[in-house]
């Protein structure tokens, strides 16, 4: 076996009203333009998607929006996630949802920084990414309040 280490940095924001405080405190220190992730019109309906909206631009950002991330999201949507982030030359992911949100994210982040395809790259070379756009997670998905995760800096 090939010698390896294994990071996995995370900061975690966990109870009552803990969104707003993680979204501005990691905000401080991501970039200018902010890709807003989410899956299907539940996080409008509720009320969460305008405050997080308002949160972010509290921070000066600017926000472009990635909705419509379905359940088991689809190699297409990873690339139309991939095409946003390469556009706006985003800084920053935050993605808020549910697990199928989450992963999505995690494949534009590196699919957005590799030259090659991503499935190709793992599927056909067996190589991993090892660039990655920086990303935060607003966890919604049967939790009590929300977390938001990030590199730790």
């Amino acid at each position: 076996m090939n010698k390896s280490v294994y990071q996995y940095p995370v900061r975690q924001y966990f109870g009552k009203g803990c969104a707003e405080c993680a979204i501005k405190e990691e905000m401080k220190c991501a970039g200018q333009r902010v890709l807003l992730a989410y899956g299907g019109s539940s996080l409008k309906r509720t009320g969460l998607y305008d405050k997080i909206r308002t949160w972010l631009e509290e921070c000066d950002k600017q926000v472009t929006d990635f909705g419509g991330i379905m359940p088991n999201p689809t190699y297409a949507k990873v690339q139309e996630g991939t095409r946003l982030v390469r556009e706006h030359k985003i800084d920053f992911i935050l993605a808020v949802g549910g697990g199928s949100v989450i992963d999505c994210c995690k494949i534009v982040s590196a699919q957005s920084r590799m030259d090659e395809d991503v499935w190709n790259a793992w599927y056909v070379h067996h190589r991993l990414p090892t660039e990655f756009i920086p990303m935060g997670a607003v966890v919604t998905a049967s939790v009590p309040g929300y977390s938001i995760r990030t590199p730790v800096r």
